[in-house]
């Protein structure tokens, strides 16, 4: 028996048609402009927003996640490469660290080896996925664990098994 596909649903707030369709990883913002007249923009949601509408992962996995990602950031592990600055006049190189950004490489280091270091499934797979901000799916066919891609849902069982370790580390997990 073949599968129908559900039709999108179509509502209309404000005076404006919305349409949200099943599964879909856009959410309505509804807002006014400068004017005062309503507008609708979508956003995206992330993978961790999803995991946790969805109930994949509690409240204390998603804020332990979201701690590691803004070390990761502060971090400036996810910097773009741009042309080097060191031909311009007055211009860094790429090993001026500000203190900050030294003690979160110690932090989200310190966080990788309690989920047990980048080569583990779980290290690196927080690392991709909450880190970097790829999708589960492209974690799982590009680089998985040890070179070989895995399942995805295998891959989403490795990242909540992690996020569940990185919230006992952050203190989130109750008792």
């Amino acid at each position: 028996m073949a599968r129908r596909k559900r039709k999108p649903a179509v509502c209309v707030v404000a005076g404006l048609p919305v349409i949200q369709r099943y599964n879909d990883v856009l959410e309505p913002v509804y807002e006014a402009d400068p004017e005062g007249r309503p507008v609708v923009h979508h956003r995206t949601v992330d993978t961790l927003g999803i995991m946790l509408r969805v109930g994949t992962i509690t409240k204390d996995m998603h804020d332990a996640a979201r701690d590691f990602q803004a070390q990761f950031t502060i971090a400036r592990f996810d910097v773009i490469r741009c042309m080097p600055l060191m031909r311009l006049p007055g211009g860094g190189g790429a090993a001026d660290l500000t203190d900050a950004q030294v003690d979160a490489r110690c932090r989200v280091g310190s966080a990788l080896d309690a989920l047990g270091g980048l080569g583990s499934p779980a290290g690196g797979c927080v690392w991709h996925v909450v880190g970097l901000q790829h999708s589960v799916r492209e974690w799982a066919m590009r680089q998985g664990w040890g070179g070989r891609p895995v399942r995805v849902e295998q891959a989403q069982g490795i990242l909540v098994a992690a996020l569940g370790m990185l919230a006992g580390y952050y203190g989130y997990a109750r008792a």
